[in-house]
């Protein structure tokens, strides 16, 4: 392969800049452009954090956190799984550690000195980078169009990754505009919607006065079994909103929860407010005598005040403060009513995108020859915990592998 071939690849995220690393390694001319003043923006941001790279489970419950796309990412993530990203940072000269979650992060828990690493290697390489130019589409001759800080221009490649992202977090280059201009070719893509996202409840004023920004722990939640939950609680914590909830525990559940909402207008999380306490010991001492004493000094006694009291009573039906019995089962399952996810640019990630049926198994757009596509704008989503990373990063590499294979056949 030599410098006579030209790749384009639109989209400094991750998966971009893993296409690019890939195509330069091969000695292929690679130009990145990205709409926004810099690269990797929502990678910083989410680096806040501490950056969540990756996570340190087995490669088969891993794989099944990618739920109804496992079966596509799963070549991809056997290629450039967590212990190959793990071993990529370390290249960058960056340490990482599993911490107590098996969630792995930096050695020092920042995204900025991998991403100026990572930059500098690909400019090392030969990438150049044009930033401020979004991409328009193509014209007539099939060159790609970009809107730059000079005007228009029109750009030929031998081969082109599309690494646009999903729809959230709009302020940060991730803004779903690329749809349009996909959907205009024919190419099929599942709607952009919310994931590892908040929803709305509908509380009450007194509710919604007193509770904003409280969490609520430990707890355990699922989606009701009859809406399409597995009926396993999960164990974690989560948020309680001026309007509704969102959190760790919430994200979880996210994609089942916002399913259960376009299917039933409405979606039940049941919550278990004490997770370590036996449904028949609690209810030995919800029936104990209190005298005088009031419900929430009862309440107290038994586990339940605060935030977990504010939702009892929001959530419960009032004869259950009659009857221990039933006190007891709406503690240990709460229904909590959703009904309506928050809106998309809220969300840490969207769900939707190009399907992988209009895809070949190198990320070709079957319509558009030369055409790749990588990271979060395909359709597949998982939780949090470093899986979103890791899917980006090995579609990245994917594409740009495939890309190669391209070019061989062009050559």
């Amino acid at each position: 392969m030599t410098h006579a071939r030209r790749a384009v690849v639109i989209g400094g995220g991750p998966a971009g800049l893993m296409a690019a690393e890939t195509l330069a390694a091969a000695g292929v001319a690679v130009d990145v452009y990205d709409a926004m003043p810099n690269c990797g923006r929502k990678f910083l941001i989410a680096g806040k954090g501490g950056l969540n790279l990756t996570h340190g489970e087995a490669f088969a419950p891993f794989v099944s956190r990618y739920a109804g796309r496992a079966e596509q990412l799963q070549p991809m993530l056997e290629s450039f799984g967590a212990e190959q990203l793990r071993d990529w940072a370390k290249g960058l000269g960056i340490d990482t550690f599993v911490g107590s979650s098996q969630r792995v992060f930096p050695a020092d828990l920042k995204a900025a000195p991998l991403l100026r690493g990572w930059l500098r290697r690909l400019r090392e390489a030969g990438v150049r980078f044009h930033l401020r130019h979004r991409w328009t589409g193509w014209d007539d001759s099939g060159a790609l169009r970009f809107d730059g800080p000079d005007g228009p221009a029109s750009v030929t490649a031998d081969a082109t990754v599309l690494a646009l992202g999903g729809g959230s977090w709009r302020r940060l280059g991730s803004d779903g505009r690329w749809t349009a201009t996909l959907a205009a070719r024919g190419i099929d893509i599942a709607a952009l919607q919310p994931s590892n996202c908040g929803f709305e409840c509908g509380w009450t004023p007194i509710m919604r006065s007193r509770t904003g920004g409280q969490p609520v722990k430990p707890v355990a939640a699922r989606v009701a079994p009859a809406q399409g939950g597995n009926g396993v609680f999960r164990q974690g914590e989560f948020i309680l909103t001026a309007v509704g909830v969102e959190g760790s525990l919430i994200y979880a559940l996210s994609a089942e929860l916002r399913e259960a909402i376009n299917q039933h207008g409405q979606a039940e999380l049941q919550l278990d407010l004490l997770p370590g306490t036996a449904l028949d010991k609690l209810s030995a001492k919800l029936a104990a005598p209190r005298g005088k004493q009031s419900m929430a000094k009862h309440l107290h006694r038994c586990g339940i005040d605060g935030v977990k009291a504010a939702l009892l009573r929001e959530c419960a039906p009032p004869a259950a403060f009659d009857d221990p019995a039933q006190l007891a089962a709406a503690i240990k399952c709460l229904s909590v009513r959703l009904f309506k996810t928050r809106p998309i640019d809220e969300a840490i990630s969207t769900a939707g995108g190009v399907r992988f049926e209009v895809l070949d198994a190198r990320l070709m757009l079957q319509a558009l020859p030369g055409v790749f596509c990588a990271g979060e704008m395909l359709d597949w989503e998982a939780p949090t915990g470093g899986y979103l990373l890791t899917a980006c990063f090995a579609s990245g590499r994917a594409a740009g592998h495939g890309a190669l294979e391209w070019l061989a056949t062009r050559a």
